[in-house]
């Protein structure tokens, strides 16, 4: 039977890779929904190559423009609007699978809604987690949804850990995680010329392909730190039993040690593909397109500690996760707003640390027990509306 799958953010670079994957199987996956903020021209190819039956673009003026570009389609797709329609195409019933893959919290929604509806679950939207961690395994574990991690470190681990790794991970004799990061393109740059650094330096990753502020988050280390509170909860442990591991070449994608002394890795040419590829066949293997990987050409395998003098972004990720409360949210929000204006060039790249620090000093602490997504969401706004303050009082 072919599975329905919308892909949320298709025309970013985990919903792309998705589409290849699809194509590649169509006797078994078909494109159902699509969904993009405001790229109505590279959402027009998708629609004319894939056919789904829903596109959305958050954007109403996208929107306007994208159905103009599929005028003379024979049989266009169905045209919604904002998270609405995110919310739509999440619970739709032809979806079997959703990709989460919108960067940042305006992907909490249709994650959430997807979630609740059942879904398998492909998370690449990492701040689903890091925003309202308790409310979406709380939707999962309610509606019997699968969650399956994309992100590659997390794809990983759950591949490296056994089927029943939910009972608890020192029931399975596991003693800890080692979450692998490439350290990005400024691991080896002296901390005092960083304050110099251009984001067309801090996005030229040396091993993977990825949108803009996921780059930045790479060379801040931040994405390693939103790993860290997401594999906190897709696995059920605490900061205490993971540690953020230095692998330059990115070809072990994280590893998980256990209690008799075995370490058990993931290798694999750095390629969304494969994770892709893997949560939409488990516990089945498909091909993914991504060419095998030639331990001879990679030659070695180096390892090496996280400086957090160098990566501050990180330490302040371990600080929200050990925290809690709204912290992992506030810590998300203020990130945000801090890499905008990073790429916007108003801010340094070591004023991407200094706004999240006094953001999450500026908040008071609240619980998040008992809490809905309209209160989270509402943490995430006056953080943002904080963080933006910040950045409006610091002179380049």
């Amino acid at each position: 039977m072919v599975k329905g799958v919308t892909v949320l953010g298709s025309t970013g670079s985990v919903g792309v890779s998705t589409l290849d994957v699809l194509a590649r199987h169509v006797d078994r996956f078909r494109a159902v929904a699509l969904t993009a903020h405001r790229d109505a021209e590279r959402m027009a190819e998708q629609c004319r190559l894939h056919c789904p039956d829903v596109a959305v673009m958050v954007d109403p003026d996208a929107a306007t423009r994208l159905r103009g570009l599929l005028a003379d389609m024979p049989k266009r797709p169905e045209i919604l609007v904002g998270v609405e329609g995110l919310e739509q195409v999440a619970a739709m019933p032809g979806a079997d699978y959703v990709m989460a893959a919108i960067v940042g919290a305006a992907g909490l929604r249709p994650t959430l809604a997807a979630a609740r509806a059942g879904k398998r679950v492909m998370l690449a939207n990492k701040e689903s987690l890091v925003v309202a961690g308790a409310l979406l395994m709380q939707a999962v574990a309610e509606s019997g949804a699968e969650l399956l991690p994309i992100d590659s470190e997390h794809n990983a681990i759950f591949q490296c850990l056994p089927p029943n790794f939910s009972t608890g991970l020192a029931a399975v004799g596991v003693e800890r995680i080692l979450l692998t990061a490439s350290g990005g393109p400024l691991r080896d740059w002296p901390v005092e010329r960083l304050a110099a650094v251009t984001p067309e330096q801090a996005c030229a990753h040396p091993t993977w392909v990825m949108g803009r502020k996921i780059s930045v988050d790479s060379a801040t280390m931040m994405n390693k730190g939103l790993e860290v509170i997401e594999a906190c909860w897709l696995f059920g442990t605490d900061t205490d039993h993971i540690q953020v591991v230095v692998h330059p070449q990115s070809v072990i994608h994280s590893l998980v040690q256990y209690q008799d002394g075995s370490v058990l890795a993931q290798l694999g040419n750095p390629d969304m593909r494969t994770p892709i590829a893997h949560a939409l066949a488990w516990p089945e293997r498909l091909a993914s397109g991504v060419a095998p990987l030639d331990l001879f050409a990679v030659g070695r395998l180096d390892f090496q500690a996280p400086d957090l003098l160098r990566f501050p972004c990180l330490a302040l990720a371990f600080q929200a996760a050990r925290h809690g409360g709204i912290a992992p949210a506030v810590l998300n929000a203020a990130n945000e707003i801090a890499v905008a204006a990073f790429l916007d060039r108003r801010i340094d790249l070591p004023g991407i640390a200094a706004v999240v620090g006094a953001t999450l000093d500026a908040l008071p602490d609240e619980t998040v027990e008992g809490q809905g997504v309209d209160f989270l969401l509402d943490v995430d706004r006056r953080a943002r509306e904080c963080a933006e303050q910040l950045v409006r009082t610091r002179v380049i």
